[in-house]
């Protein structure tokens, strides 16, 4: 169970929603707490989520573990996108939403990781993931380049080494 919300008080939950105490609780019963809440869905949804008319105290404590687990993946992939608008803005120098080679090369220099090669194998990375062929890479297109499993990316060697590098670099930065 969460923390949040203890079992007792999910007890007490339950035989409150339980109006005429037949150990079960209507999805409309349900869906009425849910409202009061806060959670905004339709009958329908969740209809089809619970599959079914009513629900025990058993089928109940399933579906608060099964509504916590799905916020909490929410917010991991909130969290996911944050640390990596944080990694963004270790690139974007001038903090016009686009990373350029330039500003790749600058962070790959800070870090330690420029030398002469890198500068066309850092260009030859950004065009990979520059969908729009601007010359740069926008948020979109940087959070696809590090979503991408590395072995997908068919440019030379040496580009991958630089992304992997700049990967371990961005971990260690958040």
């Amino acid at each position: 169970m969460s923390p949040v919300i203890s079992t007792d008080d999910l007890h007490r939950i339950f035989k409150n929603l339980d109006k005429d105490s037949n150990g079960l609780v209507t999805v409309h019963e349900l869906h009425h707490f849910l409202h009061k809440v806060g959670i905004q869905t339709t009958l329908e949804d969740l209809k089809k989520l619970v599959g079914r008319t009513s629900l025990d105290y058993i089928d109940f404590l399933f579906f608060y573990e099964a509504m916590d687990k799905a916020r909490i993946a929410e917010q991991v992939d909130s969290d996911h996108k944050d640390d990596l608008l944080k990694a963004f803005k270790v690139f974007d120098l001038n903090g016009d939403g686009f990373i350029s080679c330039e500003e790749l090369q600058s962070v790959l220099s800070n870090m330690g990781l420029w030398d002469k090669q890198s500068g066309q194998d850092c260009r030859d990375m950004i065009d990979v993931y520059d969908k729009n062929s601007d010359g740069v890479l926008d948020f979109e297109e940087f959070k696809n380049m590090m979503s991408v499993p590395s072995l997908l990316i068919n440019v030379r060697r040496r580009s991958l080494e630089c992304e992997k590098l700049i990967m371990v670099k961005l971990m260690h930065v958040s």
